[in-house]
């Protein structure tokens, strides 16, 4: 994958941009999102699940679960995990080979991430937002 920027100046331009990139997505396809905290991470994953499966869809954040599910598109927050083998017992290599699979805190797990895993770095832009998709 080519190398794309974008800058979004607000919650809106990014909720803009993930109702359009979720519309690309295809299972199985892997979503890693990368950026410190507040950056923006789960706002991003919800909004896309949201567009995916109805707005209505209530999506909490996977942080204590570790993942959530939803018909199709698995949610992974792996801020916790420790160790690599924990990534099996909480379901995420058959995540990555069925489901639309987005998965924050991914650095664990680089090394079982296929090969046309669409990364995305996040980073503060003046009070918005520049997105690297890699």
């Amino acid at each position: 994958m080519t190398e794309k920027i974008y800058l979004l100046n607000n919650l809106n331009e990014m909720h803009a941009w993930a109702r359009d990139f979720a519309k690309t997505l295809r299972a199985p396809q892997t979503v890693a999102l990368h950026g410190d905290l507040g950056m923006g991470k789960s706002e991003i994953a919800r909004t896309i699940i949201k567009t995916l499966r109805g707005e209505n869809t209530v999506v909490p954040s996977p942080t204590f679960t570790l993942v959530q599910s939803y018909d199709g598109i698995s949610h992974f927050d792996l801020y916790r995990i420790s160790d690599v083998s924990e990534l099996e017992e909480i379901g995420l290599p058959y995540a990555i080979d069925n489901d639309i699979t987005l998965i924050e805190w991914p650095e664990i797990a680089m090394d079982k991430l296929p090969q046309n895993t669409i990364h995305i770095y996040i980073t503060q832009n003046g009070n918005g937002r520049k997105l690297v998709l890699q």
